[in-house]
């Protein structure tokens, strides 16, 4: 028989995590069954340990100087070519987004432009939001002061656990866009289209380690990462009301940002500016104007 009439065997993906711009497998070498809307078998995806989300924190840390260092521009010209690349394969994620949620593929579709542009969206915004945050500030004296806003380091964030990509966007973007650098505990029960994202985030300009994307138990990793010292902060947008009070309570450890969950009924809805003025913080600098008294006079 010739290789060509002979019936071909499928090439199944291997998903892998994203960890400091480079794809390992669970040190722990477990992986978990994920199954589609009808519980058909789709994959087996790594089931992250307390060890790699450990090594992740260390990525983030690692790229915090580099990244927050950037020029806001630089920044949203990387974010846009993330969006560059996800239109170039967008028909593999209309199939993972809609095997994932149970959907049409003209809603998947939908989803996944959306997502797309949010990534366009939140590009645009990198040298803006601090036009909006900051500014020049009235002080009564021979100074004045200056507020800029500073990103606050790196993010844990616990992605939404139903909408397995645009609401995974839609909190890993802002957290990037403003200077911080992220470790994603993707939705357990949907986590290929976040560990596709990360074959993106790899060929997108982005520097490895800004973005660093696990699969598996929030409920494992969670409570390790809101105790870790080197963690900044953490969204708590996919953790239900029992691990998001357990989350909260470890942050404060270190006085870590929590951003509570909050309910979204539509994660296509525009995204206002929240997510990025939340991990953000202010500096104020004094500056001192010459003038010599109250008549005006300067040197």
């Amino acid at each position: 028989m010739s290789e060509s009439s002979s019936a071909r065997l499928s090439v199944f993906k291997t998903y892998k995590l994203y960890v400091g711009g480079k794809f390992p497998r669970s040190e722990s070498g477990r992986v978990y069954e994920v199954t589609d809307s009808k519980g058909k078998w789709l994959a087996n995806a790594p089931l992250s340990s307390r060890k790699d989300a450990r090594d992740a924190v260390v990525a983030a840390r690692k790229a915090f100087g580099g990244w927050s260092g950037a020029t806001a521009y630089n920044r949203g010209q990387i974010l846009y070519r993330v969006a560059e690349m996800l239109e170039g394969r967008r028909e593999q994620f209309v199939r993972e987004v809609g095997e994932a949620e149970g959907l049409s593929k003209s809603k998947a579709a939908a989803v996944v432009d959306a997502a797309i542009d949010r990534w366009v969206w939140y590009a645009g915004w990198t040298d803006k939001i601090g036009q909006i945050v900051g500014g020049a500030n009235p002080v009564a004296g021979p100074f004045l002061n200056l507020s800029t806003p500073e990103p606050t380091g790196v993010v844990t964030v616990v992605a939404p656990q139903d909408s397995s990509f645009l609401g995974l966007v839609s909190v890993i973007a802002p957290v990037i866009a403003t200077g911080n650098t992220a470790v994603v505990i993707a939705s357990e029960k949907a986590p290929l289209p976040a560990l596709s994202l990360g074959e993106v985030l790899a060929t997108s300009d982005l520097p490895g380690g800004v973005v660093n994307i696990l699969s598996g138990k929030a409920g494992e990793m969670g409570p390790h990462l809101a105790s870790h010292q080197d963690v900044n902060a953490i969204d708590l947008a996919g953790a239900d009301a029992a691990l998001a009070k357990e989350l909260e309570i470890a942050a404060a450890d270190n006085l870590k940002r929590v951003l509570r969950p909050q309910p979204v009924d539509d994660w296509s809805a525009a995204p206002g500016t929240a997510r990025m003025t939340a991990f953000l913080e202010t500096k104020t600098v004094w500056h001192p104007t010459g003038s010599l008294g109250a008549g005006g006079s300067s040197y």
